[in-house]
């Protein structure tokens, strides 16, 4: 049986990946992360920084495994794939940072934003920024980016780079695409996952 598990972004909440995991096979196996203290998600005191959060996606790793990743959650995905290679199948990232630099990339800052709209978020969030560009070519499984066009926190470049930074990558652009297309354009990007999982090992 395919095991799917979905990573939010820095917004913490399961729901973002709903539109789309509802839109892939029935008898898929889906697991549905949230991060807490990030977004509006309770908070955990043993959650204290990306480590963490690799530790809990670990424990939903117990045999092949696709991992789907959205915005920072990539970052976990990428540990994923590395840490678990002899597990993870596929990787998924959409509009993700991976662990690269993308401000270089001409990213849009999104952290006093995020404050704003997270007050409550633990600030560990906004603090770390993990650096595995040495350690993403790395990579061996097939990894499928989907990008926006109009996506200002993770624009087009960012995706590019993965693309030639990953060996077995393709990178698709959503066009008109932003942040959230994973979420508001489940219908677009659906039959790209699929495509891409159809031929898992």
């Amino acid at each position: 049986m395919m095991h799917v598990l979905f990573l939010p972004g820095a917004g913490g909440g399961a729901e973002f990946w709903h539109p789309l995991g509802a839109l892939l096979p029935s008898e898929w196996k889906k697991s549905y992360l949230s991060w807490p203290g990030l977004g509006k998600q309770p908070h955990d005191p043993s959650v204290n920084g990306f480590d963490d959060l690799l530790r809990l996606a670990a424990r939903e790793v117990q045999g092949p495994t696709v991992v789907v990743a959205q915005s920072m959650g990539g970052i976990v995905g990428v540990r994923l794939a590395l840490e678990r290679a002899e597990q993870v199948t596929h990787l998924v990232l959409v509009a993700a940072s991976g662990g690269i630099d993308v401000s270089a990339l001409g990213a849009q800052e999104w952290r006093a934003a995020y404050r704003e709209q997270f007050p409550d978020a633990r600030p560990w969030i906004t603090e770390d920024r993990p650096d595995h560009s040495a350690l993403i070519p790395n990579i061996a499984c097939p990894t499928l980016l989907i990008w926006g066009t109009r996506d200002a926190v993770s624009p087009p470049q960012v995706g590019r780079r993965l693309a030639a930074l990953i060996p077995d990558s393709r990178l698709y652009m959503v066009e008109g695409g932003d942040h959230d297309l994973a979420r508001d354009r489940a219908a677009d990007i659906a039959p790209l996952v699929i495509e891409h999982l159809q031929g898992t090992r």
